[in-house]
């Protein structure tokens, strides 16, 4: 069964998933693998890896030594076509579809397929949204591109169905690293209702019951970043499972 099949099982089953995403230019190897086996441990159904940018020259060692690990997909999230590794489950294959920069639409894509289908990497495509968070994001300021307004959801739905009919898998309704203000309820649900993908919905949630409110308003996968990065946050993870998981 693909990644990809196994998320759609997942999300059947358990009404919504949980992904949790670290960047692995802040921790060091053994800290990752660490923090996986944890995120496993208490509940996460998936681990995604990647940044912005990458300062490790350890990327390839470190998703080997996490997969070898943990049982749950090891998913990469690259900022760019430098994130890639073979030991990976698949890498979600986006376009930032929110931005009008024409390398992060489409000419990354081009640099980074021909290495995919070398390393035997699953690609899922993802239409790549993000969305104004109350600050400058890194997402942001690397792509040069501007997030859709959190009061302009019709602008996000026009997006998302763009996203579908073009054969995209996923829409990503990303606030970004460290956002001051998570993706807005009422843009979920508008979402939601008019797309027929599944919604992935990240940045800026820092509490189970934030993330439960995403889940209620149709977000079939909730991912949570920063924070968990501090060690005295680590029992959240099985708080924001309890709240994502609908049995």
């Amino acid at each position: 069964m693909s990644t990809y099949d196994k998320l759609l099982e997942l999300k059947k089953r358990r009404g919504a998933g949980y992904l949790v995403l670290i960047d692995p230019d802040k921790q060091t190897l053994e800290d990752v693998v660490s923090f996986a086996k944890n995120c496993e441990d208490n509940g996460a159904d998936g681990f995604l890896v990647g940044g912005s940018l990458l300062f490790s020259n350890h990327f390839d060692e470190l998703i080997r030594a996490v997969k070898e690990t943990i049982s749950i997909p090891v998913i990469l999230f690259p900022g760019n076509g430098q994130q890639l590794s073979p030991h990976a489950d698949a890498v979600l294959f986006m376009s930032l579809i929110s931005g009008r920069n024409a390398h992060y639409l489409i000419g990354e894509q081009v640099l980074s397929a021909p290495r995919i289908k070398a390393l035997r990497l699953e690609p899922i495509s993802t239409g790549y949204v993000l969305i104004e968070s109350g600050k400058t994001t890194a997402a942001e300021f690397m792509s040069h591109t501007k997030p859709i307004p959190r009061d302009k959801p019709e602008i996000a739905v026009a997006h998302a169905l763009a996203a579908e009919y073009l054969g995209m898998k996923f829409v990503y309704l990303e606030a970004g690293s460290g956002a001051e203000c998570s993706v807005p309820e009422q843009m979920i649900r508008a979402v939601s209702q008019s797309a027929s993908i599944p919604l992935i919905v990240g940045g800026g949630i820092r509490t189970p019951e934030d993330a439960r409110e995403k889940v209620n308003a149709g977000a079939s996968f909730v991912v949570t970043g920063n924070v968990l990065e501090k060690k005295n946050n680590a029992h959240l993870i099985a708080d924001f499972a309890k709240a994502i998981h609908k049995d």
